[in-house]
């Protein structure tokens, strides 16, 4: 499973992977909950749920509670692209729940920590440079 964090200031994104003996801590979070960032290594950063994906693709819905996947009658949101004013669809989407099927979590940071985001992850051209001058 990996997390995908976003940062409003910067509007920067990144990613990263659960440790497996993580992974427990985060089943049955849902949605809107806010978890600790020190399971994937962001020592002091809180990073609060916006959405989730399962192993097929299918995103989830807030709407929907569980993990249960379901067709649900869409006019817009997650799962629904170019939707025209009025047009609904049917979709298959994931309930707002994470469980063993979840691939992918994502996230935005609420609480920074003592170290900056650049610190953690420098940009690629910084490291792209820094790999030059060690050769």
């Amino acid at each position: 499973m990996r997390i995908v964090f976003s940062d409003k200031k910067s509007g920067r994104t990144a990613q990263l992977e659960v440790a497996k003996e993580n992974e427990g801590s985060l089943m049955g979070k849902k949605i809107g909950e806010v978890i600790e960032g020190a399971l994937v290594g962001l020592e002091g950063f809180k990073l609060q749920i916006t959405g989730l994906s399962d192993k097929m693709g299918s995103p989830s819905r807030s709407e929907i509670d569980g993990t249960r996947k379901a067709y649900a009658f869409l006019g817009g949101g997650p799962g629904i692209v170019g939707a025209k004013k009025g047009m609904r669809r049917r979709k298959l989407v994931r309930g707002n729940t994470i469980s063993a099927d979840t691939s992918q979590v994502n996230t935005l940071i609420t609480e920074y920590g003592p170290k900056s985001l650049d610190e953690l992850f420098p940009k690629k051209e910084a490291a792209k440079e820094q790999a030059a001058e060690a050769k």
